[in-house]
């Protein structure tokens, strides 16, 4: 083990004795769910099936989302298998209760602490184990190898800075990277960095490519369908902090008097302030989380509830993608409104999804602005022209349908890891 690793496992192990007061004191602020903090510390209340079990993660919302069609895939195609699903944020875990498959199990990741990671280990004992994007676990990942776990790290992507910290442990790099038994990159970029520090790629893969549709209550997208009738509609999809107000005057741009703009922040909690920048912004508004009504007069309905994009995405006629417009984020999957035939508009931060946004603008299915004045523009110019966002949403709906060969690929590279592969 290199000096950098075993101080890393010292420290961790030094640390864990204060990881259920520091976990306490998460859980007060809501960045963790109390009753079921001793899952982070590697504790179920889950009995573990007889089957053979595969475990599969995703730290955050995205990473997640990305891992839901390979479930969904494992689950059709290998019903003999268990599958442990973990995240490590309460948005995320509430997310993945509502879309995980029946018999699939939800747990929250353990920290990455010796102990921890030894009793999780032994209560889920998976025959292999799915990691998506960057997630690097020395104590996990080293506890697992050691199991004879086959890793494997799909949709992997690392940063030019994330890699240059890697640089100055170059030998505990190469032996976490060195632990994978499969690395597929995201993209072209993070292929080179991961080879430069030691690991072997076995080709490119970008997970979030293969999103299927999001889900709709069909008994909710009925109750909005009288008062939106004959409205053009701009969805604003998980909007972070600065971009609410941005879109919000786009929108009371647009020459289109009937419109509406759905807000969906990407965290629900901010909903109070969003609503009094609308107050301020002089935009009637109207919250869905409390049950206010949508009124043929309401400017903008604050959708400040979770895991309901499916149902705005079919009723939008363009789609302003958050995350994208004052930086520091690196944008959201902008596939998710292309399955449904509608445009995208985003800002010019998009790291997260790069190559994705540049296959829709080159096939005329999104647009890049940089700045207010240009944000204005677009929302207009689709909002008053339905027949051009029309055709611009076939265009990107026709680019979404391309996934389907990605899950097919990830299957394929994932399927002599799992027990039972000949």
């Amino acid at each position: 083990m290199s000096a950098a690793l075993a101080a890393y496992r010292m420290a961790t192990a030094a640390l864990e004795p204060l990881a259920p007061l520091l976990l306490k004191a998460r859980a007060a602020r809501g960045k963790e769910e109390t009753a079921r903090v001793h899952e982070r510390l590697g504790r179920s209340t889950v009995a573990r099936p007889s089957s053979d079990l595969i475990w599969l993660h995703g730290a955050s919302v995205g990473e997640s989302l990305s891992l839901l069609p390979l479930i969904e895939a494992l689950t059709e195609q290998r019903p003999d298998l268990t599958l442990l699903v973990t995240s490590g944020t309460v948005t995320a875990a509430q997310l993945l209760a509502r879309r995980l498959p029946s018999g699939a199990i939800h747990q929250y990741a353990p920290i990455d602490a010796p102990n921890v990671a030894r009793r999780f280990l032994a209560h889920w004992r998976p025959a292999a184990a799915v990691f998506a994007e960057s997630e690097l676990w020395p104590n996990v990942l080293l506890q697992a190898k050691a199991l004879g776990v086959k890793l494997a790290l799909l949709g992997a992507r690392i940063s030019q800075t994330s890699a240059d910290g890697w640089m100055r442990a170059p030998v505990a790099a190469k032996t976490l990277l060195g632990a994978f038994d499969l690395i597929l990159t995201q993209d072209a970029d993070s292929r080179a960095r991961i080879e430069m520090l030691g690991g072997t790629v076995a080709g490119e893969l970008d997970l979030k490519q293969a999103a299927a549709p999001l889900p709709c209550d069909e008994a909710a997208l009925s109750a909005l369908a009288f008062p939106t009738r004959n409205r053009p509609i701009l969805v604003a999809a998980s909007t972070h902090p600065g971009e609410d107000e941005m879109i919000a005057e786009a929108f009371a741009h647009t020459a289109t008097p009937p419109g509406l703009l759905i807000l969906v922040p990407r965290h629900p909690a901010r909903a109070n302030r969003i609503a009094a920048a609308l107050t301020v912004q002089g935009l009637t508004h109207a919250r869905r989380s409390t049950g206010e009504p949508l009124r043929s007069d309401t400017q903008v309905y604050l959708a400040d509830t979770l895991g309901e994009l499916g149902l705005f995405f079919r009723m939008a006629q363009a789609v302003v993608m958050g995350g994208s417009l004052t930086g520091g984020v690196g944008g959201h999957n902008p596939l998710e409104p292309a399955h449904f035939g509608v445009p995208v508009i985003t800002g010019p931060d998009v790291a997260n999804f790069s190559e994705t946004y540049a296959g829709l603008m080159d096939s005329g299915a999104a647009v890049m602005v940089d700045d207010q004045k240009a944000l204005n523009q677009a929302v207009a110019e689709l909002m008053a022209n339905p027949d051009h966002a029309r055709q611009m949403g076939q265009r990107a709906k026709t680019y979404a349908e391309r996934g389907r060969a990605t899950l097919a690929a990830a299957m394929v590279a994932l399927t002599p890891l799992l027990p039972g592969a000949s």
